[in-house]
């Protein structure tokens, strides 16, 4: 054999091992949303789709939620790595499990704000917080707002409210036929699904929960004990590309919809594109937000959160802010530079 067939050889077997290493690198992340493939989840699935994920040696694969709840223990139970969700349900999990030793943990901040807020029809007279005082009020049993409805009432000196509680399908349809006089729930799902149901947007008092003085957190990415223990720049490669991701969703939220079309193909791309945008204008952009920077969080706030969590949801520990927050797995300053100027 001549001299230039092994020089072939051993440069196509390189090749090859160099190949099998850079296979071997790839991690894989199972994510769990906290809710359907609806407009917010292209925060997710658009970095999935560019290939940000796979540009860092990321093999994330993403798949629909339905809580916050079942979001944290999935993550908590190792089924999942990562997942998304809202920060008081972190909180009750880890305050009402002290000894389980696989609690998440807030690694980002996405919802620099609650998306909470408490929905009614202008036919109904309710126009302030202290118009719920007696009315009959209707959530699903672990609807954020509705766990977090005691730190509302207080702030608003709110008492008498009576729950009804249901499928998170009737929600808004009970509302509309008038069974109930008010709802829970997120902002940017629930008012867009009262204008499914005929429901005028005009027609709608929404009394959002951070502008009557509740100063909760929202949905932050969560990681796993094992995941940060074992791999702790698997966290800060998923960041990294996210935030990437996100900038590019906040910048077109339009085409973003797009990969979220493409995993689930019954959606309603113009519902889908101003559910996102009016997520992005209310608690990823917000004001709060651009103050404390995007994916962080301010301690003192943090604290006050939990310490409100704790008295809310009854918990069987108080909710210590140090556990269930870890910042050093953000990115750079520059690369968490992706919010929009106002």
């Amino acid at each position: 054999m001549s001299k230039r067939f092994f020089l072939k050889t051993a440069a196509a077997l390189v090749v090859v091992s160099f190949f099998g290493l850079a296979q071997a690198q790839t991690t894989p992340i199972k994510f769990q949303l906290d809710w359907r493939f609806e407009g917010p989840a292209a925060l997710f699935l658009t970095p999935a789709a560019k290939g940000y994920f796979k540009d860092v040696n990321l093999d994330v694969t993403i798949d629909a939620g339905n809580g916050s709840g079942g979001a944290v223990t999935r993550v908590a139970s190792g089924a999942y790595d990562m997942g998304f969700a809202d920060l008081a349900a972190v909180m009750e999990f880890h305050a009402n499990n002290p000894d389980t030793p696989n609690k998440p943990v807030a690694v980002m901040m996405v919802y620099n704000d609650t998306p909470a807020s408490v929905m009614a029809l202008k036919k109904s007279g309710i126009k302030t917080p202290t118009d719920l005082i007696g009315k009959k009020l209707g959530a699903p049993v672990f609807d954020a707002g509705r766990r977090a409805f005691p730190i509302f009432a207080k702030a608003n000196n709110i008492t008498g409210v009576n729950w009804t509680a249901m499928d998170p399908p009737l929600r808004e349809t009970m509302l509309v036929r008038g069974d109930i006089d008010a709802i829970t729930g997120f902002t940017f799902t629930s008012l867009l699904n009262l204008e499914a149901r005929g429901v005028k947007a005009e027609e709608v008092v929404v009394l959002p929960y951070p502008a009557f003085g509740v100063k909760l957190y929202g949905n932050a990415i969560i990681a796993s004990p094992k995941l940060i223990k074992e791999n702790p720049a698997a966290i800060r490669a998923f960041l990294n590309a996210f935030a990437k991701g996100a900038k590019d969703v906040i910048g077109n939220p339009t085409a973003a919809i797009a990969d979220v079309k493409a995993r689930d193909g019954i959606v309603n791309v113009p519902m889908e594109i101003r559910r996102l945008q009016l997520a992005i204008d209310t608690v990823i952009n917000s004001p709060n937000a651009r103050t404390e920077g995007f994916g962080q969080v301010n301690g003192p706030r943090l604290a006050l959160m939990a310490s409100q969590v704790s008295d809310a949801f009854n918990t069987k520990t108080r909710v210590n802010p140090d556990a269930i927050w870890n910042a050093s797995f953000l990115p750079s300053k520059a690369a968490l530079d992706v919010l929009t100027k106002k």
